[in-house]
């Protein structure tokens, strides 16, 4: 479960962010949609409220969004993409990410338990997992 708007907004407040309407339907968007898009794809899809919305103001607000914990990024093709972030839940899992649409599905299983096994006497810091292919819904529509 993502983090919902009220949280988001919150997360705005602790950070000393105002609450704008720009904001908010951009926190929004991100909830609704549920995937990863890009900063191309939300300034189309926030074009459509505010028409002539700069893509300086998108792209400024969304990596203030990641640093302060609403978003996440990861990196296909060397475009970066962002979701509504889901580490807040506190629970350890990793994703499949469609190339198509952009849907995250979450994976239970981490490949870290395999790789410490051979890491002896290492610090481990973190780490990433993500898989990218074609979802099920993809797979089906271009049938």
């Amino acid at each position: 479960m993502h983090m919902p708007l009220e949280e988001s907004l919150e997360k705005l407040k602790e950070n000393g962010l105002k609450h704008t309407q720009k904001r908010i339907d951009l926190i929004r968007l991100f909830v609704d949609e549920d995937r990863y898009l890009s900063a191309k794809n939300v300034q189309k899809k926030m074009d459509a409220r505010y028409p002539n919305i700069s893509f300086d103001t998108i792209y400024r607000n969304l990596y203030t969004f990641v640093d302060i914990g609403i978003l996440e990024t990861t990196e296909l093709n060397n475009e970066k993409l962002f979701r509504m972030s889901c580490l807040h839940d506190g629970h350890h899992h990793h994703h499949f990410i469609c190339e198509d649409c952009g849907r995250s599905i979450q994976l239970e299983m981490c490949p870290m338990d395999f790789f410490e096994q051979q890491l002896i006497n290492c610090q481990l810091k973190s780490h990433r997992f993500e898989i990218f292919g074609i979802c099920d819904h993809c797979v089906e529509k271009n049938k």
